[in-house]
């Protein structure tokens, strides 16, 4: 009998209503088990639950709010209990967990992610953005390092973050490391805290488990490059991370960067990640 599988996508759709046949194109073509996306911009009584129910998306945790922010997990995968987190003390939408149940006893813990962008000025006196997106990763990595259950077995807990983070935290996450170091997702301070995340449970960067750090590797490519694609000034903002007790597990890996050529597109793509889970 073949191992059971587990796809996982993340896609910043920067607003759900406005792009949901976008969403469907992408469900169709791909069919992940569990699609996780950040910037729904949606109030909960207005999400397009609908489109993801004709599709087989019968399980689905929300949290949304009107023109700003908001997650949510759609999941073929049953969960079975869905919480969400309001970080320094705002009520801003930006983080949601699902216990996927695959099954065996041992549910899979997913947090869907989305970090403040902090705004253009890289300073927190200047800008309160910036501020608040350094808090809330302090307190993010604060939280995680707090949270150490007993292990359910020596493997320890099977636990999976996705997301836009906001944050490209490696040389080569960036088109210039030179020339982003003082462009906010690319700052010392923001990655310095991005660090203490990983280290707060020994995450382990999907993406860069197939692409070597010396590599270039982009998610998201702005707006106001008119050719995007001829100018490749990317960035790696949105992430795949597993605990520990994933990593045997881990398949494989794609970002869909033709998904940024799509009509009135977000300026993110899909990243998906593949798991014997």
């Amino acid at each position: 009998m073949p191992a059971k599988s587990l796809t996982i996508a993340t896609w910043n759709i920067n607003s759900v209503r406005l792009r949901i046949g976008l969403v469907q194109r992408l469900l169709r073509q791909e069919q992940p088990d569990v699609l996780c996306l950040q910037e729904t911009k949606t109030p909960d009584e207005f999400f397009p639950h609908q489109a993801f129910e004709e599709l087989g998306y019968r399980h689905r945790a929300i949290i949304g709010m009107k023109g700003y922010n908001g997650v949510a997990i759609v999941s073929k995968v049953p969960f079975h209990s869905h919480t969400s987190h309001n970080r320094c003390g705002k009520e801003d939408c930006r983080h949601i967990v699902a216990h996927l149940d695959r099954g065996d006893g041992d549910p899979i813990e997913l947090h869907n992610l989305y970090v403040p962008a902090g705004g253009d000025i890289p300073d927190r006196e200047m800008n309160g953005k910036f501020g608040h997106k350094l808090d809330f990763m302090h307190e993010i990595g604060q939280w995680f390092t707090g949270d150490k259950p007993k292990p359910r077995s020596r493997k320890g807990k099977r636990k999976i973050i996705v997301g836009d983070l906001n944050i490209a935290p490696l040389e080569h996450d960036v088109w210039s490391h030179k020339q982003l170091l003082k462009v906010v997702s690319h700052t010392p301070e923001e990655v310095a805290l991005f660090d203490r995340l990983m280290q707060s449970q020994g995450w382990i960067d999907v993406p860069r488990q197939f692409v070597p750090a010396g590599e270039k590797l982009y998610s998201w490519w702005s707006y106001r490059n008119q050719d995007w694609r001829k100018s490749d000034r990317g960035r790696r903002l949105d992430h795949i991370l597993v605990s520990p007790a994933l990593k045997p597990a881990i398949r494989s890996f794609r970002i869909l960067k033709d998904v940024r050529d799509w009509p009135v597109g977000s300026d993110h793509v899909p990243v998906l990640a593949e798991f014997a889970a």
